[in-house]
């Protein structure tokens, strides 16, 4: 049942197929609703998932506790959400799907406070003055030894769904969903898989149903054998086990705020997303001989007048962009090209994979960060799977 979350996962932030939505399939059957009215007891603001507890008042005077479950706490900060608008004792009712096979859990669609005022699961409120402040530092458009000036905080534009109960639709950028009808799909575009009166949201294997389809790749023999033996609900799947997925998945997944650290031999990239960190060598051409392979890779980089251009190996075998379904070998090869618009200030990557083990074609995609509008700060994964412990809610808003 964890698995099920988890394949949220698996099946976000791609933007060649924008239609697997964030919330994909999981635990929640999104084709009923439920309503419950109580008072906060606490809540965990954290990632992959927050949760929202309850206490409450059962019509023949029992209490009953619940908890609902909520974006990760990184995605509610950019949406303008704080630990202090659920302080313990408030009164709420809230609207959402139910478990399906856990009672008293919910997912959180609509939140109502005893004052009247309310918030959808991708509402916006206006993100506090602290923290406009923070992020509000002049960023010099280049460095001291002339070259494009990629530090600071980067992130997507924020997805949030055509529906802002997160029920219908699909995941589409900030900026067009105020200019849509709620649900409302884009030209050419499905609603996200165990969306409700989905076909996915009624089979009785959601989880295949979502994973078995396409590959916008050709693949080798091995590419095919790996995929098959491939499990997206067990250990197979790194967020199963709160790991990275990789260097191009990991970047814009789920809007997440990444840092840039720069220097002229070193270039740091923090990821927002799982903590996944790695170092661009800017004074290397190649990988040193008895390098150990890891999830990142190891990265040398070098300018081509204003742009950056890097390439890594030394991956450790995995999962190359989940939501495509690609995995990929240790002969991975991945070149990304950074240019940094100096009037948009915008910072598109261009990137290429070529794994000779698992594809007979290669990779291609782009995305693109700007600077963000709030600051970096470390995921620090802590999968509570459902309802967590009393125990584990001693570090709520951590």
């Amino acid at each position: 049942m964890r698995a099920l979350r988890w394949l949220l996962g698996l099946l976000a932030g791609c933007v060649m197929l924008p239609g697997f939505a964030h919330h994909g399939i999981s635990n929640w059957d999104l084709n009923k609703d439920v309503t419950v009215e109580g008072r906060i007891t606490r809540v965990d603001f954290i990632s992959p998932h927050a949760w929202l507890h309850l206490t409450v008042r059962r019509a023949d005077g029992k209490s009953e506790e619940w908890s609902c479950e909520m974006r990760s706490a990184h995605s509610l900060r950019r949406s303008g959400w704080t630990v202090d608008m659920f302080r313990a004792g408030t009164a709420v009712s809230v609207t959402g799907s139910p478990e399906r096979f856990k009672p008293r859990q919910c997912y959180l669609s609509t939140i109502r406070f005893a004052d009247g005022s309310s918030m959808d699961r991708y509402g916006q409120r206006q993100l506090p003055a602290v923290e406009k402040a923070r992020v509000a530092v002049a960023r010099p458009a280049r460095t001291t030894d002339g070259r494009p000036n990629l530090a600071g905080d980067w992130a997507a534009e924020q997805r949030v769904m055509s529906d802002p109960r997160g029920q219908l639709g699909t995941l589409v950028p900030l900026s067009q969903a105020s200019k849509m009808k709620p649900g409302e799909l884009p030209p050419g575009q499905q609603a996200f898989p165990g969306a409700r009166g989905s076909a996915a949201s009624l089979a009785s294997d959601p989880i295949r149903a979502a994973w078995d389809r396409p590959i916008p790749l050709k693949l080798t023999a091995a590419g095919r054998s790996a995929l098959e033996k491939f499990n997206p609900a067990s250990r197979d799947n790194p967020r199963l086990r709160c790991e990275p997925t990789g260097i191009l998945f990991d970047w814009t997944f789920d809007s997440v705020v990444n840092r840039i650290t720069q220097s002229p031999t070193r270039i740091t990239m923090q990821y927002g997303h799982m903590d996944l960190a790695r170092t661009i060598h800017m004074d290397r051409s190649a990988m040193p001989k008895g390098q150990a392979l890891s999830r990142s890779g190891y990265s040398v980089g070098r300018w081509e007048g204003d742009v950056l251009v890097v390439q890594t190996t030394g991956f450790l075998p995995g999962v190359l962009n989940a939501d495509a379904r690609i995995l990929h070998g240790s002969k991975l090869r991945i070149t990304e090209r950074f240019e940094l618009d100096p009037a948009t200030h915008k910072l598109t990557r261009r990137y290429e994979a070529v794994d000779p083990e698992y594809f007979e074609d290669n990779w291609r995609g782009a995305d693109e960060v700007q600077p963000s509008d709030v600051s970096y700060a470390p995921y620090r994964c802590r999968d509570l799977g459902g309802a967590p412990s009393r125990e584990s809610g001693k570090q709520a808003g951590r």
